[in-house]
């Protein structure tokens, strides 16, 4: 609203560009992003939630009165995915940390991935892709917006689209499609409940993200978000399924990977974690088998229906 562009960039954080941009300018770009897309945008309906066409950039805006001025923000696409052994180049991964989360990809654990805004999750889960690529698994890839890039041979990337088709949707309609590995992008709403149930009934290596402020804070947030459709949260199916917690902190070049947990259990006293690095990489709990047959008729369809 006071008409400066800012840059957001990887490698050295925000910083003013040292233009400004009349308002004028702003609201033109706001509108004509809504026109591209087909949305309405007025002060009656003053927000818009959009993704570029063709190059498939999310962009936000926002028109008077929700704000003083208008304002927008254009997210970019990674042009290429940053490999582990750049995290460890780069200070953001330990030499143990890359070499654990490889053992995890391997042995097929669920990792979850939590930081708050412009952390670098995205990111991190594109490079923990890029370890998947190399199994041969058939990954199916699950997402509001186009940010995860799979180079896995065998892999289906699925789109939600508002009033058509919801991120709880697809993660049911994974069971049918014969998934090695589900990958969601965002955990958000309710799905969190469907996505716990797809990885601890035989579909274990999986990746999502979430925004959280610890590994704790992680496997919390999802309790919240299961609660949007459950009277209960399932507290000891989530310990079970989630095997791994990354918490990723910081932007640009303070961006770091702060702690990686094994999630160990829970018991009366709340999630069990320990510190991944304190165990040797074969004591990872074991991701149950038990499940590893169940058909798609066997999964509950109500969004409050436990196993």
């Amino acid at each position: 609203p006071d008409r400066t562009l800012w840059v957001d960039r990887l490698s050295s954080g925000r910083a003013p560009l040292g233009v400004e941009l009349p308002e004028a300018d702003g609201e033109r770009i706001i509108r004509l992003v809504a026109a591209h897309v087909g949305a309405e945008v007025h002060r009656g309906q003053p927000l818009l939630t959009a993704e570029l066409p063709e190059t498939g950039e999310r962009f936000e805006g926002i028109l008077p009165p929700a704000a003083p001025g208008p304002a927008f923000a254009l997210r970019k696409r990674a042009v290429s995915i940053i490999g582990l052994d750049r995290y460890v180049a780069d200070g953001i991964l330990t030499t143990g940390q890359a070499e654990f989360l490889r053992h995890a990809v391997r042995e097929r654990h669920n990792i979850l991935i939590a930081g708050g805004t412009s952390t670098g999750k995205t990111t991190l889960a594109n490079a923990l892709l890029a370890e998947i690529a190399a199994t041969g698994d058939r990954v199916l890839v699950l997402e509001d917006t186009i940010e995860l890039q799979c180079a896995a041979r065998d892999h289906v990337p699925l789109r939600t689209r508002a009033g058509v088709v919801s991120m709880t949707e697809l993660v049911r309609a994974t069971m049918r499609l014969r998934p090695d590995r589900v990958i969601v992008g965002e955990v958000r709403g309710g799905e969190a409940l469907d996505l716990v149930k797809v990885w601890g009934t035989g579909h274990p290596g999986g990746i999502a993200t979430i925004h959280a402020g610890s590994a704790l804070g992680a496997l919390l947030r999802l309790e919240q978000l299961i609660l949007e459709v459950a009277v209960n949260p399932p507290r000891a199916l989530i310990a079970e399924a989630v095997n791994v917690v990354i918490h990723i902190a910081g932007r640009g070049r303070k961006r770091h990977v702060e702690t990686i947990s094994r999630v160990v259990g829970f018991d009366g006293a709340g999630y069990r974690l320990a510190d991944a690095l304190e165990a040797t990489l074969p004591e990872l709990p074991p991701v149950p088998l038990t499940a590893a047959a169940a058909t798609p008729s066997s999964i509950p369809e109500q969004p409050g229906e436990l196993p």
